[in-house]
C-alpha cells in the first residue's frame, strides 16, 4: 500500500449515515446487499465500523450484529469502487471478527455472494442447516430481525437472499 492508500477503521458516527447509504446503493441495485431505510442505519449505528481515508473520506463500512449469546453476523460490508482491491474489506472483516471475540461471541455468520473473500478470512460454507439447538432456534424465531431469519434459513427471506451463501466462522 502506498501512503496515498492508507486508511483507518473507526466506530461510525451519525454523520456517516449518508456515506453508508452511498456505499450500499450500487451494491443494492446489483442485489448484492439489501438496501435499508435510513432509520434502520441510525438504529444500528453502534454496530457499524467505518473505513476512513487519511483525507477523511468514508471509503468502506461493515457492521457486526449480535444474534445470540455465541452468535453474531457480519452485515453491510461495502467498499467504494475506488478502494476495492486495496484491503479495505479485509481490514473491516478482521476488525469485526476481533470485535466479536471481544464480545465473547464464538461464531460469526455472514450471508454473501463473495464466498472466496470470506473463505480467506476463515469462514466456511454452512453445511449444517441446524446450526443452533432447538431451544435457541425457538427463541431466535421470535426475532423480527431479517438477519436472524436469514441465519435460520426461513422461507420468508428466500426471495431476498436467493443465490447468497450462508457462511460461518468459528472463533
Amino acid at each position: 500500500m502506498t501512503d496515498s492508500d492508507s486508511f483507518q477503521i473507526r466506530p461510525a458516527r451519525t454523520s456517516d449515515v449518508p456515506a453508508i447509504k452511498r456505499l450500499v446503493a450500487p451494491l443494492a441495485e446489483q442485489r448484492i446487499l439489501m438496501a435499508k431505510e435510513t432509520v434502520a442505519y441510525y438504529e444500528s449505528l453502534q454496530e457499524f465500523r467505518i473505513a476512513e481515508s487519511d483525507d477523511g473520506e468514508v471509503i468502506g463500512c461493515g457492521a457486526l450484529h449480535v444474534m445470540w449469546e455465541d452468535l453474531a453476523e457480519v452485515r453491510t460490508l461495502a467498499a467504494s469502487d475506488a478502494w476495492r482491491g486495496k484491503g479495505v474489506g479485509h481490514v473491516l472483516v478482521e476488525s469485526l471478527v476481533e470485535e466479536a471475540r471481544a464480545l465473547g461471541v464464538a461464531r460469526v455468520f455472514c450471508l454473501t455472494f463473495e464466498v472466496d473473500f470470506f473463505k480467506r478470512h476463515g469462514f466456511e460454507v454452512m453445511a449444517d442447516q441446524t446450526a443452533v439447538d432447538p431451544m435457541v432456534y425457538s427463541e431466535l424465531l421470535r426475532s423480527h430481525d431479517e438477519g436472524v431469519a436469514e441465519f435460520l434459513d426461513l422461507a420468508r427471506v428466500k426471495p431476498n437472499t436467493l443465490g447468497n451463501t450462508r457462511m460461518i466462522k468459528f472463533l
